[in-house]
């Protein structure tokens, strides 16, 4: 799922830290990758590895514009751990993989510069 506004729109409504809190933002590596079969738009179906407390969970991600299955294994990437899983065709998604659109709206995935451990929470 890819959620997309213009750079020149206004920020969204306020929201109390609070309520950020609870969406359980978490950088894993990617241990898989390959081309999701049956799609619609070309994706590319992830494993990723959250760590012990989150563990191995599942994402497809409409990346193909910029990654190759190849590039992806062992990069590290930020998903959303407690949304609800989401069936995407045949597959299900159980982690939101996050990433902005470029000038061309093709998705960049977010990742650290750095290498973090699998599992680490947005702080």
């Amino acid at each position: 799922m890819h959620l997309t506004d213009s750079p020149d729109s206004a920020p969204a409504d306020e929201t109390s830290f609070e309520t950020f809190r609870q969406v359980d933002i978490r950088v894993g590596t990617i241990v898989e990758a390959a081309p999701l079969e049956g799609a619609r738009k070309p994706s590319i179906r992830l494993l990723i590895d959250f760590g012990p407390g989150v563990g191995i969970r599942k994402s497809s991600a409409q990346i193909t514009d910029h990654y190759t299955p190849e590039d992806l294994v062992g990069k590290q990437v930020a998903g959303v751990v407690n949304f609800p899983p989401r069936q995407i065709g045949k597959f299900m998604s159980e982690v939101l993989t996050l990433g902005f659109p470029d000038q061309d709206n093709r998705i960049v995935l977010f990742s650290p510069d750095q290498p973090v451990p699998n599992g680490a929470r947005l702080a």
